[in-house]
């Protein structure tokens, strides 16, 4: 038998539910493998393609947003192996967020009590498109624990992923790819902070940014760039699910009058 030389993996990014190259052609040299470089035009198709898809992932029922979410975490779990030692706690958190999307309108909506002639009700709603700033590690669970409260939550995502170690956050397109996520739900951009960040976080079609970057330098720019659109900055601090959930909703309080 012939020795043969194993095709080499060509890294790209994940937007709008294709692999595509850097718009730049630029690549970074890391863990090995050449890296895409993303530009300012790749954050702009990937919220455009991010605003495509959300009223679509919105509009569906809750039930079906856990469906998929939990065929993203079987998905996950079949490719275990290639992964490393943070995947399993990354399929648990997948798993979890899946259970929670039918059960938000009973826990953060609701009847409200009011002392007058009115009814008063707050459903939760989707935030929009969420920019996640997703910590450099654990690379896998560090990014699922930022966009799995956004998906679950009825918003779609454009995530930054781990600086140091991209190669498999960018993997888990591959994924995604293939467990029914519709194609701009969720999309993953590697590349520098210092480029990505301003057009990222300065996007007027961008609702809301997870900083999870643990980087205190970084936020003074991300809240002056958030405050030109009044985008909501949330820096999560605790595991705790609802709290993290609770960030990326909006509720919608209507008021009916009763009686005579």
């Amino acid at each position: 038998m012939t020795s043969r030389l194993a095709v080499a993996k060509t890294y790209k990014l994940y937007l709008g539910g294709a692999f595509v190259r850097s718009e730049s052609g630029r690549t970074d040299p890391i863990e090995g493998a050449n890296v895409p470089r993303g530009s300012r035009k790749d954050v702009r198709d990937a919220v455009k393609a991010a605003r495509a898809a959300f009223g679509g992932w919105s509009g569906k029922t809750a039930y079906n947003r856990g469906q998929v979410l939990y065929r993203f975490a079987e998905a996950l779990e079949s490719r275990s192996a290639e992964f490393g030692e943070d995947v399993f706690e990354a399929i648990d958190l997948l798993v979890h967020y899946a259970g929670w999307t039918d059960k938000l309108p009973v826990v953060l909506g609701g009847i409200n009590p009011v002392a007058a002639p009115y009814l008063s009700f707050s459903s939760p709603e989707p935030t929009g498109v969420v920019a996640v700033l997703a910590p450099d590690g654990p690379p896998i669970k560090g990014l699922i624990q930022e966009i799995a409260p956004a998906l679950a939550a009825g918003s779609t995502v454009v995530a930054v992923i781990s600086r140091d170690h991209p190669l498999k956050p960018l993997d888990l397109g591959e994924v995604a790819g293939v467990s029914d996520i519709p194609g701009g739900v969720l999309n993953l951009l590697s590349g520098r902070l210092d480029e990505l960040l301003k057009p990222l976080c300065g996007h007027r079609d961008v609702n809301a940014i997870v900083d999870a970057t643990g980087d205190p330098s970084l936020a003074a720019q991300i809240d002056e760039l958030a405050a030109e659109t009044v985008k909501r900055v949330s820096r999560p601090t605790t595991d705790d699910p609802l709290s993290r959930l609770e960030a990326l909703v909006e509720l919608k309080t209507a008021w009916h009058p009763v009686g005579s």
